[in-house]
């Protein structure tokens, strides 16, 4: 089987500020990897250059056996956060169909195919109730569904999600964190999710890619999320706190950020 992701020997390097250098990663239909770390350690540009915006210093890329390109099909992006103007007309439903034919210029799809896909993708979000909504009325985790639902409806085979709890209850991170899922285990859709609220998708990883000062540990959470292993990887003492379901790291580094997380 054709890996969604593959990554051999890649490098990215902002002048001789290294990133990270020397991954090999592949990520299967169907696989959720939590990418981990701290701002300033790559993990905003991994997606940019699975995006196609960015490209390697070092090493390859492929998106279902193909390089990576801008507007490429079948390739979900949820960002931070959706920014809306006090001044936009659009509603939810609007929005949603922009992840449809958005990026078409002229006719694209015909209008009933549009608008059953648009449904689908408030439905499997939950959003119906307030799909005639302007954008700028609904609430924060209102709108990350929204933008969930975007994401979806142009039936992704990959899901690249830019710290999409950032900002929302704890309510709503463990709502979007399972629709995200939801996608995944129902569809086979491999998600790529950076992240840096560990506790709403510890369960649900099956794999995390940590980033820290140019390096970086690949595995299952259980095996990377521990002291020794991310001492090991910032170079001093880190401990790996657990407490029930609650995991935090204290110790680690800070590192400085350049707006490429």
């Amino acid at each position: 089987m054709t890996p969604a992701i593959a990554l051999r020997g890649a490098g990215l390097a902002y002048g001789s500020r290294v990133l990270w250098r020397g991954l090999d990663l592949e990520v299967r239909p169907g696989e959720f990897l939590a990418v981990l770390g701290a701002n300033g350690t790559g993990k905003s540009s991994l997606l940019r250059v699975l995006l196609g915006l960015r490209r390697l210093t070092e090493g390859t890329v492929e998106i279902a056996g193909r390089a990576p390109r801008r507007g490429g099909d079948r390739v979900g992006y949820v960002p931070q956060r959706l920014e809306v103007s006090p001044l936009t007309p659009l509603r939810a439903r609007d929005f949603v169909r922009l992840g449809v034919d958005g990026h078409r210029w002229g006719f694209g799809r015909a209008r009933g195919a549009v608008r059953e896909r648009v449904e689908d993708a408030l439905r499997a979000v939950g959003a119906e109730p307030y799909a005639d909504v302007p954008l700028r009325l609904l609430s924060g985790g209102e709108r990350q569904r929204v933008r969930v639902a975007q994401a979806l409806a142009s039936d992704p085979r990959i899901l690249l999600c830019d710290e999409p709890l950032l900002s929302l209850d704890p309510g709503s991170q463990a709502t979007v964190a399972g629709l995200i899922d939801q996608r995944r285990r129902t569809r086979d859709t491999a998600v790529v999710f950076v992240t840096h609220e560990i506790e709403p998708i510890l369960g649900l990883a099956d794999r995390v890619l940590y980033l820290a000062g140019g390096r970086f540990r690949i595995g299952a959470p259980d095996d990377v999320l521990t002291s020794p292993v991310l001492s090991d990887l910032y170079g001093t003492p880190v401990q790996v706190v657990r407490a029930g379901d609650h995991v935090a790291v204290v110790g680690a580094p800070p590192v400085r950020a350049e707006g490429t997380a």
